[in-house]
């Protein structure tokens, strides 16, 4: 991690090119990121992954988005397909205890599943509360439109990870739930007044506030910076991130290449790093952004590094939950999953 710079990038296939070798191995980003593009079976994705740290020398950590639902990387045969998190919610409606567990036992599951690949970090939970009239691009990927609930399954999710020996990373903070629009897409502005955003939005965030790593959300506030997304907002980052939800962990991008962030990809590395996010994480593989990103990235130290090494540190050996076991369970509540 010594050398480590302030991204975490993906890569474009399913194997790494010469090229792509040459520009992790002077780049040095802290971490990598798959999608469903670089997977095929099994003994591919092992080694994928195993090439990528092999580019920087060290156990770097490898995220992935393993939610279940249609934001789900790994699917059948290297994972089953799981329910999306408002089929935990509707079960904690019916019945709180079975809801937790259930929301347990699903991370645990997927900590299974990437594990065996040497996936060590996955971009969950979802703490978005979503509200009537936003897109749909959080919709079933959220837990409930109710806070409380939203807070207490994803305590579950993370704590579920964790036991897996995965790094959690919540999302979107500091809340996506009241966007309009799609943020692949475009960048939408939220009116919501501060007090709405605090008591709505922010809650399940500032109640998980000691997990690890979280990642930001593309998305304008207008109560707090009208002229800045999150992201790449300063008074966001300082203000509400750090100071109202009093989260102190690593703080990532969401990914630069979607179109709600303006510029090009140097401003845009630029521009989040200024406004105190500690990682930058581009998603696509492209190398020329790739390249962008990396010209405007920094040594990982300070008080960034003190996060980063806390973050991965907080991930301890998993336990001795026997698979078959986990899975039986599992099914007594979502009998149609494998």
């Amino acid at each position: 991690m010594s050398e480590s710079q302030t991204v975490i990038l993906g890569c474009a296939g399913k194997s790494l090119t010469r090229e792509e070798v040459s520009f992790y191995r002077s780049e040095m980003p802290w971490g990598f990121i798959l999608f469903a593009r670089n997977v095929a079976e099994p003994e591919q994705l092992g080694d994928l992954v195993a090439h990528l740290r092999d580019c920087v020398g060290w156990n770097a950590p490898v995220f992935i988005d393993q939610e279940g639902g249609r934001v789900q990387r790994l699917r059948p045969p290297l994972a089953p397909n799981y329910p999306a998190g408002a089929a935990l919610g509707a079960l904690y409606r019916d019945d709180e205890e079975a809801g937790l567990r259930a929301a347990w036992l699903l991370s645990r599951l997927h900590a299974l599943d990437l594990s065996r690949y040497g996936i060590s970090a996955d971009c969950l939970p979802v703490l978005d509360v979503p509200v009537e009239g936003a897109s749909d691009v959080i919709g079933q990927r959220a837990y409930g439109k109710e806070p409380k609930i939203v807070a207490a399954l994803g305590r579950a999710a993370a704590e579920g990870l964790m036991a897996g020996g995965l790094l959690p990373v919540m999302k979107h903070i500091p809340g996506h739930g009241r966007a309009t629009a799609d943020t692949h897409l475009e960048l939408p502005t939220v009116t919501a007044s501060l007090k709405d955003l605090r008591d709505h939005d922010f809650a399940p965030f500032e109640a998980l506030n000691d997990l690890p790593v979280a990642m930001t959300a593309h998305v304008v506030y207008q109560a707090v910076d009208p002229a800045n997304p999150a992201t790449t907002s300063g008074k966001v980052v300082d203000e509400v991130i750090r100071g109202m939800i009093g989260f102190d962990g690593l703080l990532v991008s969401d990914d630069t290449s979607m179109k709600a962030l303006s510029g090009d990809f140097p401003t845009k590395a630029a521009s989040i790093l200024a406004a105190g996010v500690d990682i930058v994480l581009h998603c696509n593989g492209d190398m020329d952004e790739m390249r962008g990103i990396v010209s405007r990235a920094k040594p990982l130290e300070g008080v960034s590094r003190a996060r980063a090494e806390r973050a991965l540190a907080s991930v301890k050996a998993a336990d001795d939950s026997r698979e078959a076991d986990l899975r039986a369970e599992f099914a007594e509540y979502f009998e149609a999953v494998a």
